[in-house]
């Protein structure tokens, strides 16, 4: 897997991040994880992640400055999970209950900049990057305000995240599905 952007996508518990850590071959890999402690189920979850992990890889726990977390750094690959907690820590952040669309739309812009200057510094230095996200927008319609906005969040930023990637994969039940394949220029 050389210099690409691959996006794994799909429900919870489908298998995104273990199909995603196995294209890696090797040792050289920067594990973004983006996940924080919110509560008791939350640092349970990330328990089970991190038992999971290539203890051999760099671990820098961030949803902020990626970019210039990974600057320089001799490692060839990256690898983010997950898009869809760096989404729910900046809503956290606003700890707005009703967004309005204007909201929604400024906050889309300000995690697409952060992400940017990710793809930025992997553009730049040649790096491959696999980023995990949920597809939270198949399911039922959420009860409420501050579940519909976020659902609206995902969707698309990981749309943004799609043009933008090499590949994209669906992962259902999980069965790799490739919905985007890599142009062979």
């Amino acid at each position: 897997m050389e210099n690409k952007v691959i996006l794994i996508t799909g429900g919870v518990r489908s298998g995104k991040s273990a199909y995603g850590e196995g294209l890696f071959q090797g040792d050289q890999v920067i594990y973004l994880a983006t996940n924080q402690f919110f509560d008791l189920e939350m640092q349970e979850r990330i328990a089970l992640h991190q038992k999971k992990r290539n203890p051999k890889w760099r671990l820098i726990e961030a949803y902020k400055d990626l970019g210039k977390a990974i600057e320089g750094a001799g490692e060839p690959y990256v690898f983010l999970d997950c898009v869809t907690a760096l989404i729910t820590n900046f809503m956290m952040e606003t700890e707005k209950e009703h967004w309005r669309l204007h909201d929604l739309n400024a906050l889309e812009e300000e995690i697409m900049a952060e992400l940017g200057g990710l793809l930025e510094v992997v553009f730049k230095e040649k790096k491959s990057l696999i980023l995990i996200t949920n597809e939270v927008g198949s399911g039922i319609v959420p009860e409420s305000p501050l579940g519909r906005s976020f659902r609206d969040l995902a969707g698309s930023v990981n749309k943004r995240l799609a043009e933008a990637a090499d590949e994209v994969i669906l992962m259902v039940s999980g069965i790799p599905v490739r919905i985007k394949e890599a142009r062979s220029d």
